[in-house]
């Protein structure tokens, strides 16, 4: 049992277009760190918040009661701590509001830094839940598709309807995600209330075609059938409306190479898939086709066996 733990968590794709709620990508490159330090006083505390530059961050709170990363910590402090409390220092390295899993990051960061003071630390797949209390409060829903790849790394299977089970599916060797992140922010829980409440039949059975299709795709590394299901009918045409440049970073994509390519989570962010000899020229020409919108722009490319989150020393 130690007095300090730092734990790293990588930021994420959800509903990696096909599986909107249920389906998530670990992203290299990008994550949240946390470091827990024991405290004799009780309860769960906020000593610093700092930016992607190391100052005090302007957005972030560092009440307890309204930071994911303390609300996980808390969860899993009152069901497993022992006596005294936890202070909590938060580094973040996810760009807010993204759609690259920033709220998850730093819940799933804060849990496993937590989980290593425990005299009897959790299994990381029993920190699930906690690190979902986290981010509920953030996204206003108990949805797992950028908690559980963060957590556990590469391609998640995570349906509300089974949670805390989740299913570690295969990937295919030699295919990268890059994702590109606008300079611009979408607020995760005003984008899902814009959602319209039902789709048709006809669309229902597609998208869950093309999200059976891609599981087993993955499975086989059938590369031509991932280009075939890597798309999302349902939520996608309604969240890129607003979005002015995604057509032409899509295209782009396209272009380049990618198998497919939609919105990282509910957006500004962009992701695709290809071949990883294909990543660097695809990601150069996705952030051309932002910068033509003149919007700065960063990327990053990543397995899809990404790690999650692990603890620093």
């Amino acid at each position: 049992m130690s007095d300090t733990a730092t734990a790293f968590a990588p930021a994420s794709i959800g509903n990696v277009a096909v599986g909107f709620d249920m389906l998530g990508l670990a992203l290299e490159g990008a994550g949240d760190r946390v470091t827990a330090t024991r405290r004799d006083a009780a309860g769960i505390t906020i000593a610093e918040v700092r930016d992607l530059d190391g100052e005090p961050h302007r957005d972030l709170p560092t009440r307890a009661d309204e930071n994911t990363a303390s609300i996980a910590a808390r969860a899993l402090w009152d069901e497993h701590g022992e006596s005294g409390g936890v202070e909590l220092r938060i580094f973040k390295g996810v760009p807010l509001q993204s759609g690259m899993g920033s709220s998850a990051a730093s819940a799933v960061a804060a849990t496993v830094a937590v989980n290593a003071l425990l005299e009897s630390p959790l299994e990381t797949t029993d920190l699930l839940p906690y690190a979902l209390e986290g981010e509920k409060y953030a996204s206003g829903g108990t949805h797992a598709d950028n908690v559980a790849p963060s957590l556990l790394g590469g391609l998640i299977l995570c349906p509300p309807a089974l949670l805390p089970e989740v299913i570690r599916l295969s990937v295919p060797e030699g295919v990268s995600s890059v994702v590109l992140h606008p300079d611009l922010q979408v607020n995760t829980e005003q984008a899902r209330r814009g959602l319209a409440d039902a789709c048709s039949m006809e669309q229902w059975l597609t998208q869950q075609g093309y999200l059976a299709g891609f599981v087993a795709a993955c499975a086989s590394s059938d590369l031509a059938m991932i280009g075939r299901t890597l798309k999302d009918i349902v939520i996608e045409p309604q969240r890129t409306a607003a979005l002015p440049y995604f057509e032409a970073v899509r295209d782009a994509a396209i272009g380049a190479g990618a198998l497919g390519c939609s919105l990282s989570g509910s957006g500004p962010s962009i992701f695709a898939l290809c071949d990883d000899q294909q990543a660097p020229e695809l990601a150069s020409a996705m952030a051309q086709a932002c910068r033509g919108f003149k919007i700065e722009c960063q990327t990053w490319i990543s397995s899809m066996s990404a790690p999650g989150a692990r603890l620093e020393t």
